[in-house]
């Protein structure tokens, strides 16, 4: 800068002192404010017109110099980062390794997702990086090692750590891991980079250390923000930022604090976008921090710009940035306005053709089945196939509004396979047999002993592991099988009843149009209210749904529309037509019809724990269950199935549609 230059005639610096109308804009400008002396003091001895600061960390003594923000927000609502998905698991396991693993199982599939639209656009491959942030430097070597095994990433050389005591290699190595030959596909840091480390390439975050603000905001989540071809190119696992949270998801998304100092202003005055001071910031951010709460009306975060003259007319700034889109977004809200004037089907959701079974009076044959080899291994078959286990993924979007402001709000993502343990065959067999005898149903004798192995080898027989089969099972199709023999024992006799014959009806679902509520919540608010309507689904007939109760009903509901094998989904009510008849005259009104991929109709009902042993519920039951086989039987109407969950069924297939058709046993 001092040094003579010939085509300036002297040194560059003298050069721009001399400068009249300089014009200094300084990045980082947090480390080099009037505390940084030496920096400092070189910016300002230049003398400039304007010193413009860039930071996204403003110290908090300069928050009463702020002059504009951009905020997390409206970087998302603009499409210029990528959309953050929380990723969690239902099943109980919170543990580091099972967290890592999924980790490294969505790494794998992002980095498929990178190669294929390389590939088809013809751009430069893209690695995706696993980023994980650590509490001490043993847990970072400890990682570290757990990522290089096997059944992890697989290769030291993989597997980059970062920390204080790291050499210049590796250092060396960070700076080049976006190159598309680097070898790295992990990289394990405590607080070694906690700024300056800009890369655009880092697909899955994992912090296992506590996730407080001011680490999440400014070490974490910043690292992987950046969209890794500088646009979002239409493809959610490239255009996303998967973190990894089995342990503090709920903290992540019901405490909003965490993202807030990112999401919301804490310096612009919202009527004049001016610089607010220290104080009023403060308070400013608190209740931009309210408004994001969940709440029984979705809150909304006005970001407003300074005004500015249009035409001669005052226009505040967010106006003004949207004023040209102002037609278009007319005509989406008068769309809009419609829409939820009549309650009617979602864009592309099927009718559903019910067919009602109405009574004739003609008596019925009357069976009773003692349980054999035969049924258990029956039961055993619904065991033949692995359990997978959910991974439920929830981003964080943000969308502009018609006043200029952003709305930020969780979206519900298709759910991924979470990964799980592997048990042997041997270990399995052991397992249902302690189960068996320790039911307290049989005497300890030789002979119950000789019963209960042979109960299981039928049932394992059923489900496809023969006497000599060594294949390992599936943690989550162990455990389920645990219940399912279990159930098996304890209901040992299928009572059957006489039934009248029925001749077929046929009703359309949903009934349309209807009147569209008034009293309508986000699916997601934090306090579940008997009655009032949902909205937010994926996968439901109608935009909105309403639930009696919250642990069977409601519960039932984030089951299907999470799961990938269900294409639709419908609540149904007690006004509705879709109903069974039964032997007494009444009617049976089940809560839900469902449509799984393969065209297959479920009719499902929800029952608490108290109420399933009842008489009059028993009946529904078997009511459903004839009226399912004969609608198969019929063969005119596609194939339904009638699935009836417990209240404990719902609670232990831990969010997974494959996991409920065993807990519940379908039928």
């Amino acid at each position: 800068m001092r040094k003579m230059d010939e085509f300036i005639g002297g040194d560059l610096y003298s050069h721009l002192q001399a400068a009249a109308d300089l014009v200094v804009i300084a990045d980082e400008h947090h480390v080099h404010r009037q505390q940084a002396r030496a920096f400092s003091s070189a910016v300002r001895d230049l003398r400039p017109r304007a010193l413009v600061g860039l930071t996204a960390t403003p110290d908090p003594a300069d928050e009463g110099k702020v002059i504009y923000r951009y905020s997390l927000a409206e970087a998302i609502a603009d499409g210029l980062v990528k959309v953050p998905v929380i990723v969690y698991r239902q099943d109980g396991h919170k543990d580091v390794a099972t967290q890592l693993a999924d980790a490294c199982h969505l790494r794998r599939i992002k980095e498929a997702a990178y190669a294929t639209w390389a590939e088809g656009e013809g751009r430069t491959p893209v690695n995706p990086v696993l980023f994980v942030v650590c509490q001490t430097v043993e847990e970072a070597k400890q990682t570290s090692n757990l990522l290089a095994s096997e059944s992890y990433i697989g290769d030291p050389a993989a597997v980059l750590e970062v920390t204080s005591q790291s050499s210049d290699d590796a250092l060396a190595a960070l700076a080049s891991v976006e190159d598309p030959d680097s070898p790295i596909r992990a990289v394990v840091s405590v607080d070694k980079l906690k700024e300056g480390w800009d890369v655009k390439n880092i697909g899955v975050i994992v912090a296992l250390r506590a996730l407080a603000s001011e680490a999440l905001t400014e070490q974490i989540l910043g690292r992987g923000l950046r969209l890794p071809y500088g646009r979002r190119v239409g493809a959610p696992m490239i255009d996303q930022i998967d973190l990894v949270a089995h342990d503090s998801y709920r903290k992540l998304l019901e405490q909003k604090d965490a993202l807030i100092q990112r999401i919301a202003p804490t310096g612009d005055s919202a009527a004049t976008g001016e610089p607010l001071q220290p104080g009023p910031a403060k308070a400013a951010a608190k209740e931009a921090a309210a408004e994001i709460q969940e709440t029984p009306e979705q809150g909304t975060l006005r970001l407003v710009t300074p005004g500015r003259l249009i035409d001669g007319e005052h226009v505040d700034g967010a106006a003004a940035l949207i004023l040209q889109d102002y037609m278009v977004t007319e005509a989406q809200g008068q769309r809009d306005a419609e829409e939820y004037r009549v309650l009617q089907r979602v864009p592309g959701a099927p009718q559903i053709v019910f067919p009602r079974r109405e009574q004739e009076v003609l008596p019925v044959r009357f069976s009773l089945s003692l349980v054999s080899d035969t049924d258990v291994r029956a039961a055993g078959a619904g065991f033949a196939q692995e359990i997978k286990i959910p991974l439920i993924r929830e981003a964080l979007t943000a969308t502009r509004t018609l006043d200029g402001g952003v709305r930020v709000r969780r979206e519900a993502q298709e759910a991924g396979e979470a990964t799980q343990a592997w048990l042997p065959l041997a270990r399995v067999t052991n397992d249902l047999e302690n189960r068996l005898l320790g039911l307290g149903l049989v005497e300890e004798s030789l002979a119950e002993l000789n019963a209960a192995r042979r109960v299981v080898q039928a049932f394992l027989a059923g489900a496809g592991a023969g006497a000599n089969s060594e294949v390992n099972w599936g943690a989550e199709r162990a455990h389920q099988a645990l219940q399912g023999i279990d159930a098996l024992i304890r209901q040992r006799y299928n009572a059957r009843r006489l039934q009248p014959k029925y001749a077929f009806r046929t009703v359309t679902m949903p009934v349309e149009p209807q009147p569209m509520p008034t009293d309508v919540l986000d699916r997601f608010a934090t306090k579940f209210e008997r009655g009032r309507w949902y909205s937010g689904w994926r996968k439901s007939v109608l935009p909105v749904a309403s639930f009696d109760t919250n642990s069977t009903e409601r519960a039932l509901a984030e089951i299907l529309d999470g799961a990938t094998d269900i294409a639709w989904w419908l609540r149904l009510q007690a006004t509705d037509p879709a109903f069974i008849e039964l032997d007494t005259g009444g009617r049976y009104y089940p809560d839900f019809i469902a449509i799984d991929t393969s065209r297959v109709h479920w009719l499902i009902e929800g029952k608490s724990d108290r109420d399933v042993t009842r008489r009059d519920v028993e009946d529904k039951r078997g009511a459903a269950e004839e009226w399912a086989r004969f609608v198969n039987d019929d063969s005119r109407f596609g194939v339904w199935r009638y699935l009836f969950c417990s209240e404990t069924a719902i609670k232990n297939a831990r969010g997974g549609w494959h996991s409920l058709l065993v807990t519940a046993r379908a039928s």
